[in-house]
């Protein structure tokens, strides 16, 4: 009894190193590491190229560790790599270089594919003899649920790589005084074939990393899933159960069953994800197939394979995690970065090849129901091809949709919403209001959960082409105390231009437009406020936020010179246009407050709509004084198309 004892217990080994490598990769990896990267400012092509080297360590390593003799004895190759894994982390915390950060990615893609082939291959030596399904399970679910902790998920990079680290090393441990013999590695025989598994594997992966990644860049979607105490503790009880069944599954129903499981759990979150009102339901089936398959990919090549021998298994192993692993990772996070959802039509070729094999024997016992009902559908497919009207394929996104994408991908949506609220004093500001409705056929919707700068719904009827160029120049240039961040990188490129392309498209039709700028014609300052404005706090007011264009020695003024249309007026030298010639002094005051605030339609005057009542009120009492005294107030009416 003792004797068997000893082996259950020293059995929960392997548990503690599959638990070990899943948080590493998911809550280091995976995520530490790119907030970490977003901490140091590496963005954009630097990025990318940190990813890629990320992914090639993984999977140069994950083919060549079946190879490496230098370590006749596993358990040593195992500690190396849980070392370099401690390394890889420790050296995120460093102020790292671009290039630093790419020799470190390759240290981390290159430790990870050493370890997870490593253990892997050699996994029965630390499972004990009796139920080593379950302890798959289990690490592998305690490894989401600890990942899914909110002291540790919320924590910094800094900590979470630190925690990683820590692991690694606490695995180096677990690997010592073990002297088992390896043991065969099938419990159950599998008879799908190689190719079958790792395209099904490699189906999954490239699901879930597209989720994965559609969900961390939509702030709507992230709230609804794994943002809060409830919805971290949730998933992470999702994530413990799933495996737990994965296991119980495996065992007895086998593979092939076990795929597919996961298939429809993960199909289902992708295509509710396209509807954030059913984010909730994603949040559910999300966690539950990812972990019904990741059991499986741990315990196919090490456990459920046909025997081979331990070099073949090795090699098998290699295949899986380099091309389903990490290959199926970057074309899912380059699908979610390009495209912003999953297309139902890529579930479906997804769910073909995950079904392969069950297709495949249904096709063998059900042979003339299978051929009747192909042949149904494709008749009714062809019926379909002849009816509906065929449209030209779009071969590359136009300018807007290439903006839209930039939008989402420097989180803009971080601080500016796309929702004005009706009937709230947005309508004036920003308006006019957009429903509901409309929102819910964006995809992904971009309502944003914060406002730390303006609305931008309407932001092409507010804010000329040339004003958004300038503004991601130097955003405190023409918005004064803005600690919005300078852009300038993005036009180095096209990048810059296609943004901005798509901000001047964010706006309602024209009779919308029209009946806002009716209202704002006829708003005023509140009486309290004209009363009480001082020209000197206007003078002071016009110079910080006005000056930058029309003073002579205004900042955008002699920066953009070239790129304006018309030059704007210096104020006491130039005539005020777009102010009615005939009127008294007090509408004429009024319709410069008007412009003040709101600025002029289809021109680059941008409105100041964020300044107080008595702030504009102070300005254009400044304004007055100011051209009377030089006797230069020679108010006329621009012409249509006539920029400031």
């Amino acid at each position: 009894m003792p004797e068997r004892e000893a082996q259950v217990t020293a059995g929960w080994r392997g548990a503690c190193l599959v638990a070990i490598t899943f948080v590493y990769f998911l809550i280091f990896a995976q995520f530490g590491f790119l907030q970490r990267l977003a901490e140091l400012g590496i963005a954009d092509a630097h990025l990318k190229a940190v990813m890629a080297a990320m992914a090639a360590g993984g999977i140069l390593v994950s083919l060549l560790a079946p190879r490496v003799t230098r370590w006749a004895e596993p358990s040593w190759r195992l500690r190396a790599a849980l070392l370099l894994c401690a390394a890889a982390a420790l050296a995120s915390l460093w102020p790292l270089s671009p290039a630093g950060s790419i020799a470190t990615a390759l240290l981390i893609g290159g430790s990870l594919g050493l370890l997870t082939v490593t253990l892997v291959t050699h996994l029965t030596l630390w499972l004990g003899s009796c139920n080593r399904l379950l302890k798959v399970g289990v690490g592998t679910g305690t490894g989401y649920l600890v990942c899914n902790l909110p002291v540790l998920f919320t924590a910094s990079p800094q900590a979470q790589a630190l925690t990683a680290a820590l692991l690694c090393v606490a695995g180096v441990i677990f690997t010592f005084g073990q002297r088992e013999e390896e043991r065969a590695a099938n419990n159950v025989q599998s008879a799908i074939s190689f190719a079958l598994v790792l395209t099904g594997f490699a189906a999954l992966v490239w699901l879930d990393s597209a989720a994965f990644f559609i969900i961390q860049r939509t702030p709507a979607l992230k709230a609804g899933t794994w943002q809060g105490t409830v919805h971290l503790w949730t998933n992470g009880a999702l994530h413990l159960s799933a495996a737990l069944a994965s296991a119980w599954w495996l065992r007895r129903r086998g593979l092939s069953q076990t795929l597919c499981l996961a298939f429809l759990a993960l199909a289902a979150a992708c295509v509710l994800l396209l509807d954030p009102n059913r984010v909730l339901l994603a949040s559910i089936f999300y966690p539950v197939g990812v972990s019904l398959y990741s059991v499986a990919l741990v315990a196919y090549p090490s456990l459920l394979a046909p025997s081979v021998s331990v070099a073949e298994r090795g090699r098998r192993a290699g295949w899986i995690y380099a091309i389903a692993g990490w290959g199926g990772s970057a074309m899912g996070i380059g699908m979610g970065q390009h495209l912003g959802h999953i297309p139902p039509v890529f579930v479906l070729v997804a769910g073909a090849v995950v079904l392969m094999p069950m297709l495949i024997a249904i096709l063998r016992t059900r042979r003339r129901e299978v051929l009747v009902t192909a042949a149904t559908l494709l008749a009714a497919w062809c019926i379909h091809l002849t009816l509906m009207p065929h449209h030209a394929p779009t071969s590359q996104l136009t300018t807007v949709e290439r903006g839209r994408q930039i939008y989402i991908g420097e989180g803009c949506i971080n601080c500016h919403s796309q929702y004005v609220r009706p009937g709230t004093s947005d309508v004036l500001r920003w308006g006019p209001a957009q429903s509901v409705d409309q929102l819910r056929h964006e995809h992904p919707p971009l309502i944003g959960n914060r406002r730390q700068g303006p609305d931008l719904a309407e932001v092409g009827s507010r804010r000329s082409a040339l004003w958004l160029k300038i503004h991601f120049y130097n955003p405190a240039q023409v918005s004064h105390a803005s600690f919005m961040p300078s852009y300038a990188h993005l036009f180095r490129g096209e990048r810059g231009d296609d943004l901005v392309a798509y901000l001047v498209s964010l706006r309602a039709a024209d009779v919308e437009v029209n009946a806002h700028r009716a209202d704002e014609q006829v708003w005023q300052p509140s009486s309290a406020a004209r009363t009480q404005a001082s020209a000197g706090t206007g003078g002071r007011l016009f110079h910080l936020n006005c000056g930058t264009c029309h003073e002579t020695e205004g900042q955008t003024r002699m920066q953009w010179a070239a790129k304006f249309t018309r030059m704007p007026p210096l104020f006491g030298i130039d005539p005020l246009l777009h102010v009615p010639a005939a009127g008294t002094m007090d509408q004429r005051r009024a319709r410069i407050e008007q412009i003040v605030k709101f600025g002029v339609y289809g021109t680059n005057m941008a409105g100041h709509e964020y300044l107080s009542d008595g702030d504009i009120a102070s300005i254009s009492l400044w304004l007055m004084q100011k051209t009377a005294q030089s006797n230069s107030i020679q108010p006329t009416i621009a012409t249509p198309g006539e920029k400031p």
